[in-house]
């Protein structure tokens, strides 16, 4: 019964090919937009991964929580509750393998009448390791540039080619910060665009230099010198929830610390990050995807429409059928095959579509890596399976409870 039913549902749909592809349309167009959009969130979730991957491998933040502000001058920056003495303490745990002070803002700089404006980052030797900055040319901040307080200098792609340009060679070269003299001692590799801003645009100078002659900040308790947040290693990934756990403790002893909610600082993992990007993505895939099933509807109403002018039009037919023996299950399969054969085309057609669609979106964003999945393939045929399904229904059980007698005596 299926194979004589797919029969002639095919006959049928034949027979008026432009009303058959018509109605088509709306499914395609639905299904199209839901897998293009499922690529463009896979795409944008693997893209987001990537980028956390390449600030470093098994990274806690630990950030103060009343904060610096990155962009304000010192005069209006909120001082922190991080120390110098609690990266030292971080750096001593069992399990940690490196950690790194951070404190940033945006300064202008000049060299020979050109200026330019990028983030200072103030910070040590190891901050370069933790992040996975690679050197095209020139040599890292060293500890002896942290304890001579030097006034170097690592740069970042984009500020050697909006500075210096592409006739110079920055490395040797002496620029200012703030009228103060740095010396260029690293070149760093170009990494690229990312979705945190230009991961190319960034001057790093020991941290002891920048607090005493660009920007300096004290904990507002003990007059120590403050960093804004302080990169902790975990030696693996296995170790880094017994290192937070250490750090959190390590910290609220040194902090005077009693309860919880008193806490002046936030541990952040990588992953902590991935989750929250995680949720957005989802949530807008989501609502995009909502957007774009609202073409589904119409498709399926469309299918409906036209199923209800079909079994009009073969209503001798149907009568016909049950005269000779045809049951109410008989034509119910017949008028519901036709409208699942109508979905399944229009879906089919639409997974090409939105496959298409993923490949014009990677063209025209090369960091996107979008992919048709076989989840989302799945997706889109069961849902127009369903469709076809749901409002196929009516029209069919319409046709097979037609009484044959008046049936056969339909105009």
């Amino acid at each position: 019964m299926f194979v004589q039913n797919l029969r002639l549902a095919l006959n049928a749909l034949l027979a008026n090919k432009l009303r058959a592809a018509l109605t088509m349309l709306g499914i395609t167009i639905g299904v199209g937009a839901v897998i293009t959009l499922l690529a463009i969130g896979d795409g944008v979730t693997r893209y987001v991964t990537n980028q956390f991957a390449g600030l470093g491998t098994n990274l806690i933040f630990i950030v103060s929580q009343t904060g610096e502000d990155p962009n304000g001058p010192p005069d209006r920056a909120a001082s922190s509750t991080l120390t110098l003495r609690d990266l030292e303490l971080l750096s001593q745990l069992p399990g940690v393998s490196g950690a790194a002070p951070s404190t940033s803002r945006n300064r202008d700089m000049q060299f020979r009448g050109n200026a330019y404006r990028a983030t200072v980052q103030a910070t040590t030797a190891a901050y370069a390791r933790l992040r996975n900055i690679d050197l095209d040319r020139g040599r890292n901040l060293t500890d002896q540039d942290e304890n001579g307080r030097s006034r170097v200098a690592v740069i970042g792609s984009s500020v050697a080619e909006n500075l210096f340009g592409a006739e110079i060679d920055p490395l040797g070269e002496t620029f200012k910060i703030d009228n103060i003299n740095f010396r260029v001692v690293g070149i760093a590799a170009p990494r690229g665009g990312s979705g945190f801003g230009n991961q190319d645009d960034f001057v790093l100078v020991p941290f002891s230099t920048a607090q005493t002659r660009l920007f300096s900040s004290r904990n507002p308790k003990t007059g120590e010198p403050a960093v804004a947040s302080i990169l902790v290693q975990a030696a693996s990934a296995n170790l880094v929830d017994e290192v937070i756990i250490d750090a959190t403790n390590t910290l609220r002893q040194t902090h005077n610390i009693t309860f919880r909610d008193e806490d002046d600082f936030r541990i952040l993992t990588q992953q902590d990050f991935l989750n929250a990007f995680g949720q957005i993505t989802t949530g807008l895939t989501f609502f995009l995807g909502a957007i774009a099933a609202i073409s589904l509807l119409v498709g399926g109403i469309g299918i409906m429409n036209i199923m209800l002018v079909s079994v009009t039009e073969r209503t001798r037919e149907i009568g016909l059928r049950k005269s000779v023996g045809a049951r109410y299950a008989d034509i119910l399969g017949q008028f519901l095959t036709e409208a699942v054969v109508l979905a399944l085309l229009g879906g089919v057609v639409g997974i090409l579509l939105g496959w298409a669609g993923s490949i014009a979106i990677g063209q025209l964003v090369p960091d996107l890596e979008t992919a048709v999945t076989p989840g989302a393939v799945l997706l889109a045929v069961g849902f127009s399976t369903a469709v076809g399904l749901f409002f196929g229904i009516y029209p069919a059980s319409r046709a097979a409870g037609l009484h044959p007698i008046e049936a056969l005596r339909f105009e």
